[in-house]
């Protein structure tokens, strides 16, 4: 009786470990590496602006939406001209700016038109060094990837 319980047990528990393994996701129909390439373009291009003290530049990944939402610091700002105005107040000049780069990027295709990227930052100053994580989404919006919501936060 032991020996059948025994084998009723493991037989049970393989047939459990079977029904929750998991594969991982395939990307959406209509997402493609093309799409991966844009959106990883995206970043590069903010990172490039925001190291050429171009905070216009930048903002050109995110959606001009007053929907737009971005959440920092336990505050959500929503809306494009909001987000824009915070960036310029709180990095008001060059130094305040310093270097940025993005690590760790990780695009995660939901559908044809939407995605999430997470992520590190590194802001490299002369006095200080912050950095922390970021997770965005993202909207093909006519055409073209737009960030419509960042939420990230400091690691300091």
């Amino acid at each position: 009786m032991r020996h059948l319980l025994t084998a009723a047990l493991l037989s049970s528990s393989l047939v459990f470990t079977a029904c929750t393994h998991t594969t991982p996701p395939q990307s959406p129909v209509g997402f493609s590496s093309a799409d991966d390439a844009a959106i990883r373009s995206l970043l590069a291009a903010q990172d490039a602006a925001w190291n050429a003290g171009d905070i216009d530049g930048f903002m050109h990944g995110y959606w001009v939406s007053p929907e737009l939402r971005f959440a920092s610091g336990g505050t959500v700002t929503r809306g494009y001209r909001q987000t824009l105005d915070r960036y310029k107040a709180r990095y008001s000049d060059r130094d305040l700016m310093g270097t940025l780069s993005f690590d760790e990027l990780e695009v995660v295709p939901l559908a044809s038109d939407a995605a999430v990227v997470h992520g590190r930052w590194l802001l490299t100053r002369e006095s200080d060094a912050p950095s922390g994580l970021f997770t965005l989404v993202l909207r093909k919006i006519e055409g073209e990837w737009k960030i419509i919501s960042d939420t990230t936060t400091s690691a300091d």
